[in-house]
């Protein structure tokens, strides 16, 4: 699966982007059709203590999911959203196979 991970008004650094590219990796288990994934990190300019904004967009045939998640932490943000993912992937993977 091909990763873009995208930052938004800031630097990232390369433990974050492996740290992600290791949890997108691990959603091919539920679904291994994932032909590509974007992942935007934004940090917003609020007073409130959850300003870390994660956005997954994958793509499989036929289909594109998006997932948004806000925490404290990017880590626990793309955490929370990978969780959300492995729901949608694995309804999506039985809803084509009771089509098949």
């Amino acid at each position: 699966m091909k990763v873009n991970v995208h930052a938004v008004n800031f630097n990232i650094d390369k433990k974050l982007v492996n740290f992600i590219q290791l949890r997108l990796t691990k959603l091919e288990k539920y679904y291994d059709n994932v032909v590509s994934s974007d992942v935007f990190l934004k940090v917003e300019n609020i007073s409130e203590k959850e300003n870390k904004g994660v956005e997954f967009k994958i793509h499989v045939p036929g289909d594109d999911f998006i997932v948004k998640k806000q925490c404290k932490t990017f880590e626990e943000a793309v955490e929370l959203a990978a969780e959300s993912l492995e729901r949608l992937l694995i309804k999506r993977k039985e809803k084509v196979r009771t089509h098949i």
